[in-house]
């Protein structure tokens, strides 16, 4: 019972990562969230651009480029 109980831990923590470098553990849910929250309330103000401070209107242009089709020439 020993061995298969040594045999199935050795399994499970072979398979499992702690690679820092991962994005699993370098990715932060809150500040994403709050990233989220700051788009979506400057997505509100898209309509009128010129309503926008200057760090709003870069968060927006980023976002919008994200999403365009056009290649990435900067490679």
């Amino acid at each position: 019972m020993r061995l298969i109980l040594c045999l199935f831990l050795l399994l499970f923590f072979n398979n499992c990562s702690l690679n820092k470098g991962s994005k699993y553990w370098t990715e932060d849910s809150t500040k994403k969230k709050d990233e989220q929250k700051k788009l979506l309330k400057i997505l509100k103000k898209s309509d009128d651009i010129t309503t926008m401070t200057l760090e709003e209107y870069k968060i927006y242009i980023e976002d919008y480029t994200k999403k365009s089709n056009y290649p990435d020439i900067s490679k």
